[in-house]
């Protein structure tokens, strides 16, 4: 069994969510919305790390309000960056050298089944680099000015791009230093490991896992989180997965 590092980057504004707060500290059934992803990894045998990757602004938030329980769940706080990109190169410096992959996991993605992470942890394993991605279903539209239609573009072999995303541990941080060959803007890790010259895998996710963008999404995604397929055999619980934040 591979061994893996999750990266969860946390340090985003979050400005189209609204309010005072990040939207990572938003509730989902009593539990701040960070908690429910983190629990996706905590439990898990072949995850030996989970690095929390959140903004400067915040840090006195989770450390004063939520250190105590972080740190019981093994959880390491870092300071991330101004950018994604720049987050989670902070992050790799704190990997464990001796895991084998490096996950790389949206914060605000928390609508994931454990089937989904067992699929891209596998290919990941297989093939050195693999996301979780979901195959284009509307019809796409590009336009110009006035936003009048000048295309209809074909949908074939055009997926939406999920996390986890998840690599070999070198070939993720060599990437990461070769990272001015990417395009910009970089929008996710697979761009930056596409950019080294690595082919990247595409697993197969599920609609479901959406990224919380509005506080809409919230009753969205507690429905959804209800919705999950689960493994046929479930291991027992770990001792937070019902802890009240």
């Amino acid at each position: 069994m591979a061994t893996v590092s999750v990266i969860i980057p946390a340090a985003g504004a979050g400005k189209r969510f609204g309010g005072k707060e990040n939207k990572i500290f938003a509730k989902i059934n009593d539990s701040p919305l960070f908690v429910k992803t983190l629990e996706l990894f905590v439990n898990r045998q072949d995850v030996k790390q989970v690095i929390l990757a959140v903004s400067a602004d915040d840090m006195e938030q989770f450390k004063g309000k939520y250190g105590a329980h972080i740190a019981l769940m093994g959880v390491k706080l870092i300071e991330g960056g101004k950018e994604r990109c720049e987050t989670v190169a902070k992050a790799l410096q704190a990997v464990d050298e001796e895991v084998d992959l490096v996950a790389v996991h949206d914060a605000v993605r928390p609508c994931v089944s454990q089937l989904w992470i067992d699929d891209v942890f596998a290919k990941a394993a297989e093939t050195g680099a693999a996301i979780l991605a979901c195959p284009l279903r509307g019809t796409l539209k590009r336009t110009g000015k006035g936003r009048r239609i000048t295309e209809t573009v074909s949908r074939s072999d055009l997926w939406e791009a999920q996390t986890p995303q998840v690599f070999a541990r070198q070939l993720l941080i060599d990437a990461y230093g070769a990272i001015d060959q990417a395009p910009r803007p970089i929008t996710d890790d697979a761009q930056v490991v596409e950019a080294s010259g690595q082919a990247v895998t595409v697993v197969e996710g599920d609609p479901r896992n959406i990224k919380i963008t509005t506080r809409g999404d919230l009753a969205l995604a507690a429905a959804l989180i209800r919705s999950l397929p689960k493994p046929k055999v479930s291991g027992p619980r770990g001792p937070f997965e019902e802890a009240q934040w």
